[in-house]
């Protein structure tokens, strides 16, 4: 079972992964974007940071809720509605739970990502965090019989496979599409904080074993 105190240790972890890689979040978007996508992202989640001390009463899914209201309300540009949506997806799949099961978790993973394809309308290869998102899912799902655990180690490796593929692909979608060819050769920005985001999770679960 995934609990309520382990979602909680799983954002302030991940806050802390965004902030660690700030910086190279803004440098791959310089590349391909509007260079701020690590800013946004940090000021999102250390707004996140700050309000968990007063969710550690609440159930998972509104304190997943409070997240994706915060992000919406500090992050700039496409990132804040598309984690926003992921957020709040993924809260109303586990509506009134204080813990996860392989299955619950598959379902939090799945809203998400159909929040994100909903809102960004983007496809498998259009060079976006779907493409590290809908494979991670896959995977889990495959692997949810084998435990969370296993499922997530599945899902990570999937998605790291999945940010790898983004960098020969041109972006077809967001402001990365406007540069064409020039698009070609780099990691997707959103792709690589959507791989952290998960990589985060499984770390709270393997240091719980």
């Amino acid at each position: 079972m995934v609990t309520q105190a382990q979602i909680l240790q799983w954002l302030e972890a991940y806050a802390t992964e965004i902030e660690e890689n700030k910086a190279y979040l803004t440098e791959l978007d310089a590349a391909i974007g509007d260079a701020d996508h690590g800013i946004n992202m940090d000021r999102g989640f250390k707004k996140v940071s700050a309000q968990l001390p007063t969710l550690t009463d609440k159930n998972i899914s509104n304190i997943l809720k409070t997240v994706s209201m915060t992000l919406i309300s500090s992050i700039g540009g496409a990132s804040g509605p598309l984690y926003g949506t992921w957020f709040l997806r993924a809260s109303t799949a586990v509506a009134d739970k204080q813990e996860l099961t392989p299955q619950d978790m598959l379902e939090l993973l799945q809203a998400g990502l159909e929040g994100v394809l909903q809102r960004g309308k983007a496809q498998i290869g259009d060079k976006t965090m779907v493409d590290v998102l809908s494979p991670s899912v896959d995977a889990f799902r495959q692997a949810v019989e084998e435990g969370t655990l296993k499922a997530m180690q599945q899902a990570v490796a999937a998605a790291q496979k999945g940010l790898q593929e983004t960098i020969p692909m041109q972006a077809r979608k967001g402001r990365a599409s406007y540069l064409g060819e020039r698009s070609i050769g780099h990691p997707d920005p959103g792709g690589t904080s959507a791989y952290l985001m998960l990589k985060s999770l499984l770390g709270v679960l393997d240091s719980s074993r």
